[in-house]
């Protein structure tokens, strides 16, 4: 976390088609997310819906294509990120703004129904090309703390192995 960025995590229903563009070396995800607060009303003795805020919401990297296949117009989600500002001048040469929430992690709010996971394959992983006609089983896979395409680390190199009567002479 660095200091004096604002974190949110907000609970929501997806309101638009995701919108998934490549870029030379990234990849991104967008899409719209609507938030609506309930809070009881005492006088009607019943729950009543607030105002809706709108969020848009940006993926990137793999989190972008996860996302692209993974979400659907209506299905709730919780979305954590970072808020950030986008400022452009338009075609009349006005300043415009708008605030972003770029995620860093997303998921199906399960209070709300079920899904199913499946791990996504690494590009590490990925076959290099497929076959129409040949058959491709699941490799087998170990559980791992962090995917092998983001945290990757060079092995170490390490000295010969020394003869223990070698060192005593």
């Amino acid at each position: 976390m660095s200091l004096g960025e604002t974190y949110l995590t907000v609970l929501g229903w997806v309101g638009s088609d995701p919108d998934f563009k490549e870029y030379r070396k990234n990849s991104q995800t967008t899409f719209r997310l609507g938030s609506t607060p309930r809070q009881f009303d005492k006088a009607l003795n019943q729950y009543v819906d607030k105002a809706t805020t709108w969020y848009t919401v940006q993926c990137w990297r793999s989190l972008a294509r996860n996302a692209f296949e993974s979400v659907r117009r209506g299905q709730p989600l919780i979305v954590t990120g970072r808020l950030r500002t986008h400022e452009w001048t338009d075609d009349a040469g006005e300043q415009r703004s708008r605030v972003i929430l770029e995620a860093f992690s997303l998921g199906h709010d399960l209070v709300r129904g079920t899904a199913a996971f499946t791990r996504s394959v690494s590009r590490a992983e990925a076959p290099a090309f497929a076959h129409a006609d040949s058959e491709t089983t699941p490799a087998e896979t170990t559980a791992t703390p962090f995917p092998p395409d983001e945290y990757s680390v060079p092995p170490l190199p390490l000295p010969a192995t020394v003869d223990p009567e070698v060192r005593a002479a």
